[in-house]
């Protein structure tokens, strides 16, 4: 496999998405990795099967991760906590409960050793840093640390065939992430953003990620395609 190739962390998100049709044009060929770990959200799992069709893309395997290991979240629908609502994340820079304990650096590991297992060098994350809910582990001095690492703690690293952790929307306002991804021809229908989606799928409306989700399609000028509850 060529070293050209990319490693896409596919969510089923918008973010992800995005990011994934950045890795798209950037790479010879490319693969994703999903995880379903409890969350509360899981129907994102299939929207992510979607985007893999709609993409693709050549590989996609599902990691499962146990979820009590990230027990204390409101993303996890056993902890007794309650997705936080109608919050405005833009003025409120608290980590809320939607935080997952060390959820990216996890992920970051299996994607790094899928990646090194493959030949990959490129792996691709859609962290964002701007339009987000304060999450610690989306911040470019959290990515720029996670590759040190990986060029530290891997044969392919220390032998000189650097990985390089690529986060292409980390500065971006969510109005500039739904413009490119349109410039690049993502469907955002085959996105799910809500953490509390209904039983239908519809997305709730209230949670931080559909109220900057809803805010960045009309920022944006383009119509949004999501189903909201309310």
């Amino acid at each position: 496999m060529g070293s050209d190739a990319g490693l896409i962390l596919l969510s089923g998100g918008l973010d992800s998405a995005t990011a994934a049709a950045v890795a798209i044009r950037e790479s010879s060929s490319c693969h994703a990795i999903t995880f379903r770990y409890g969350q509360r959200h899981l129907v994102e799992l299939e929207f992510a099967r979607r985007l893999v069709s709609f993409f693709g893309i050549k590989e996609h395997i599902i990691v499962d991760i146990p979820v009590d290991i990230f027990g204390r979240t409101a993303l996890n629908p056993l902890s007794g906590i309650d997705i936080p609502r109608k919050r405005e994340p833009d003025l409120d820079r608290s980590i809320p409960d939607t935080y997952v304990p060390a959820r990216n650096t996890l992920f970051l590991a299996y994607a790094l050793a899928f990646a090194e297992s493959r030949g990959i060098r490129a792996i691709y994350i859609g962290v964002n840093s701007i339009d987000y809910s304060g999450y610690p582990d989306c911040r470019p001095e959290y990515i720029a640390a996670f590759e040190r690492m990986a060029n530290l703690g891997t044969r392919a690293g220390v032998e000189g065939r650097a990985f390089s952790i690529r986060a292409p929307l980390i500065s971006m306002r969510k109005s500039e992430i739904i413009k490119l991804g349109t410039e690049l021809g993502v469907d955002y229908s085959l996105t799910h953003s809500c953490y509390d989606p209904g039983e239908d799928a519809s997305s709730c409306g209230e949670c931080d990620s559909c109220r900057l989700r809803r805010k960045g399609f009309m920022d944006a000028g383009i119509a949004d395609p999501t189903r909201y509850a309310k």
